[in-house]
């Protein structure tokens, strides 16, 4: 056996956790002597991604061997074209993204499960709109813009994470046609446009709740994140974010995915051992664009719906392909083996238990 030193990267038993994780690792017959170079993706600068941030800062990516750069994606509908191109090893978004590859013949994979609810599908309101007596949904989608038109509800991108949860709730009420969806992008340029009142419904998180809150642009008006209207709607835990790859990618060199894999499955367990301030501590030169107390409130409230056994059961994604599966995602039924890969994060958690 080659000695540790000969491993400047990479621990002994991280080293051991690569090669004896899996059979596919060993075919690969690599060395491990040098770090591989990888690229993870990530959408917009907020904490809900913060396995990635986490494995990076406190050096998982380095000790699985790995020298990975986080590249921003702008979106979950461009990470999910960089991860297409194979211009990125792995993306974390909405589970619905490797979905929509595994469709349109391009074979991908769900690695490892971030959370159990969504953490933000926040129906942030414009706050004159809220000043003017609107309580509801209901009540703000009789409310006509003043050229007539239908109010406008802004998400990051058309098909990501917060369209996919905040439509599939504006479905089961009935109301998803009288208003109008579009992207606005990254955090920046969604508080942007709820500033501006080019959109009177912000749908995201707690961070960009409270910014917009402490700035006076808006109001809170229904939370999707709340378990008790979570589980009516929804009916109880469901994979909403999640890391993936394609399945292509992991043929390739499945050495190097269960690297990432490990890697962030230590991250998951890091952030379950810390409190919301070291957390902002490590991850705060990713999450920049939004204040310290509002990525705080945020770091709390994902711990509350974090998946920390990153495992997903018949159960849980049962009930989610009544959200996954329907006309406006446009993804066809796919059966769990299709979608989730479960080898590599057992792997991973037979190495470090959590």
């Amino acid at each position: 056996m080659m000695p540790d030193v000969a491993m400047p990267y990479i621990s002994r038993r991280s080293a051991l956790t690569v090669i004896a994780a899996s059979g596919a690792a060993l075919a690969t017959g690599r060395a491990w002597a040098q770090a591989a170079t990888g690229r993870a993706i990530y959408p917009v600068a907020v904490p809900v991604y913060q396995t990635q941030f986490v494995a990076d800062r406190i050096g998982y990516f380095k000790d699985a061997g790995l020298d990975c750069k986080l590249v921003q994606g702008g979106s979950g509908v461009k990470t999910r074209e960089i991860i297409a191109s194979s211009q990125g090893d792995i993306g974390i978004g909405d589970v619905t993204h490797p979905m929509q590859l595994t469709n349109h013949g391009r074979a991908a994979r769900v690695l490892l499960p971030v959370d159990t609810r969504s953490n933000s599908v926040m129906f942030i309101l414009r706050k004159d709109l809220k000043d003017q007596g609107i309580n509801s949904l209901e009540a703000f989608t009789q409310w006509k813009r003043p050229d007539g038109r239908k109010p406008i509800v802004s998400v990051s991108s058309l098909g990501g994470t917060n369209h996919v949860w905040a439509s599939y709730y504006m479905e089961t009420m009935g109301l998803d046609d009288k208003v109008t969806w579009i992207g606005t992008g990254n955090v920046d340029t969604m508080l942007g446009s709820l500033k501006s009142k080019q959109v009177d419904i912000l749908v995201s998180s707690l961070s960009l709740l409270n910014e917009a809150q402490q700035q006076g642009w808006g109001e809170l008006l229904f939370d999707g994140t709340d378990e008790a209207i979570w589980n009516k709607h929804i009916g109880g835990k469901v994979p909403v974010t999640a890391h993936f790859t394609l399945q292509a990618t992991i043929d390739k060199d499945p050495a190097k995915m269960q690297a990432y894999v490990t890697a962030l499955w230590r991250a998951s367990q890091w952030i379950k051992a810390h409190k919301p301030t070291e957390v902002y501590d490590a991850i705060e030169p990713y999450v920049g664009s939004t204040s310290r107390d509002a990525n705080l409130l945020e770091i709390t409230a994902i711990q509350k719906v974090a998946d920390y056994e990153g495992i997903v059961d018949a159960a849980s994604f049962a009930r989610g392909e009544k959200v996954w599966f329907r006309e406006m995602t446009g993804i066809k039924p796919l059966k769990i083996a299709d979608v989730i890969n479960s080898n590599l994060i057992e792997a991973a958690r037979k190495a470090y238990p959590g």
